[in-house]
């Protein structure tokens, strides 16, 4: 029996052993609201207690993709005006990413089309994550003057040598196969086996029905490009980073190097630094409070509004940073990201570890 519950914006039905969330604002590529990221939340409160779901799974509306990310015109508004809202939405939303990963009965992500920023957040800390020929994996926060999040810093910090650290720089969009090689994903099932795949979720263990499914992913890009990537970017500094991508010689470093020259330069220097304190962390959780305190530092720099204005609001690409240039951007500027918000972390390690739901 198909049961159809939930909101506008996040379809819920159960069918036979498994419960699906479906994000659903597809004219948005279903980019997350605070409300949906409650509605979803609840779904697994009620899904966990129930002995008839033995698998959850989430997917998106329409035909471009599970998730673009956050509301980021919302956060726009927010910053622009000085309002919390935005920490609120985060503080919600990271918890729901701590719990995808502790989550106890197999979550199963279809990482369809589009899947960037806090669509990797509902996805890629699942057990069971999906990719097909048609998926685009990406963090491209430092475009946007802000940093990778949802836990994307624990993701990419445990790829192999210093993928995670190129595509979290450069925001690059990867797909299936270099999203099996970094960790974002498990599984490649072609798009057109999809509908035989939810139809076996309902009936099978979830590992079983994928297994049903799955293929070979088409050849990816990263793998060959490993040599150059770990040399460059295990440099200690950004501009150490830009100038080995443009001296090795090889076409796609240089193309790194000049997309790197595009970004905010306050949002780099950010980011490689919480990438590599969350290399030193254990667990997700205590990464998820350190993402949340460069969040907050972010909301209250230029660059955010900006980066979201000339890509998203204006559409004109052309954002000014401020500062302009990574020489200008401080050790204070950068020590500002790391520094405890007025509201508190999250507290997340410390729940996990007083036995609480996150």
């Amino acid at each position: 029996m198909i049961v159809p519950t939930g909101t506008a914006d996040v379809l819920l039905r159960t069918e036979g052993r498994a419960g699906f969330i479906t994000l659903n604002r597809p004219r948005a590529i279903n980019a997350l609201t605070h409300p949906m990221v409650l509605a979803v939340d609840a779904a697994l409160t009620g899904w966990e207690r129930d002995p008839d779901i033995g698998t959850v799974v989430i997917e998106g509306a329409g035909e471009r993709g599970l998730c673009a990310g956050g509301d980021i015109r919302a956060i726009h508004d927010d910053a622009r005006a000085g309002g919390s809202a935005s920490r609120a939405f985060w503080r919600d939303e990271y918890r729901l990413n701590a719990r995808i990963a502790r989550y106890p009965k197999p979550y199963v992500a279809l990482m369809d089309g589009i899947v960037m920023g806090g669509g990797v957040g509902v996805s890629a800390h699942g057990s069971v994550r999906v990719v097909t020929e048609r998926s685009r994996v990406a963090m491209p926060e430092t475009g946007i003057g802000f940093v990778p999040d949802v836990g994307g810093t624990h993701l990419l910090g445990r790829a192999p040598g210093e993928l995670g650290t190129h595509l979290a720089l450069t925001g690059g969009l990867v797909g299936a196969a270099d999203a099996i090689l970094t960790g974002l994903a498990d599984h490649f099932v072609p798009a057109a086996e999809l509908p035989g795949l939810v139809r076996d979720l309902v009936l099978l263990p979830a590992e079983e029905a994928v297994a049903r499914h799955s293929a070979a992913a088409p050849a990816g890009v990263l793998a060959e490009q490993r040599e150059w990537i770990d040399a460059c970017y295990r440099a200690e500094t950004v501009e150490e980073v830009i100038e080995r991508l443009f001296d090795t010689g090889a076409p796609a470093a240089k193309e790194a190097a000049t997309t790197l020259l595009t970004k905010s330069p306050t949002a780099l220097k950010a980011t490689l630094a919480t990438l590599r304190r969350s290399r030193a962390l254990t667990t997700l959780e205590e990464v998820l409070d350190l993402e949340f305190r460069a969040s907050c530092a972010a909301l209250a720099t230029p660059d955010l509004v900006e980066g979201i204005r000339a890509q998203v609001v204006d559409k004109d690409r052309d954002p000014h940073w401020t500062p302009a240039t990574l020489a200008e951007v401080t050790d204070e500027d950068i020590a500002r990201y790391f520094l405890a918000p007025a509201e508190g972390d999250l507290g997340l390690e410390a729940a996990r570890a007083g036995g609480d739901r996150v």
